[in-house]
């Protein structure tokens, strides 16, 4: 009993001298901004922190919308009025006002983005408007602007 004590107290003594080294680390040595680049564990928890908030079904949810010219011309003119002031028309996230929105615009064009399904571009691009800078309102035809911008 007195050896799981120790082993216990020596656990929990080194979680605690690791908590601390990560805490100066990050608080002392560059501390939380908006302004500067995410580190790879930021990004990790930011992205796992997005994978929880979609909904349980979104990988597995198909664009409704069919893949047709008519559709890719007005999801291109959607684009163009609604998603390139911040994004800019190639999706670089290059555009004047995206450059200077914190965090920036990310860049449409990354794999991380590109890997995502039509479900999880539509259910991100849905709370967006009421999280970031976006100021688009719900009415009308977003919802299928929505599904015919993930195509």
């Amino acid at each position: 009993m007195n050896r799981l004590r120790w082993f216990l107290l020596g656990a929990t003594s080194l979680c605690a001298v690791a908590v601390a080294v990560g805490g100066v680390y990050v608080l002392g040595g560059h501390g939380f901004s908006a302004r500067e680049q995410p580190s790879g564990v930021e990004r990790w928890i930011a992205r796992w922190a997005r994978s929880a908030a979609l909904p349980a079904n979104a990988n597995a949810r198909t664009n409704p919308v069919p893949d047709t010219a008519e559709v890719l011309a007005e999801a291109r003119a959607h684009w163009a009025d609604h998603c390139a002031a911040c994004h800019s028309n190639n999706g670089s996230g290059e555009a004047e006002m995206g450059k200077h929105m914190f965090p920036p615009a990310p860049d449409m064009r990354q794999a991380d983005t590109q890997n995502l399904t039509d479900g999880e571009l539509f259910f991100i691009g849905s709370a967006e408007s009421e999280e970031s800078g976006r100021t688009e309102g719900r009415a009308g035809r977003k919802r299928v602007f929505e599904w015919e911008s993930t195509t």
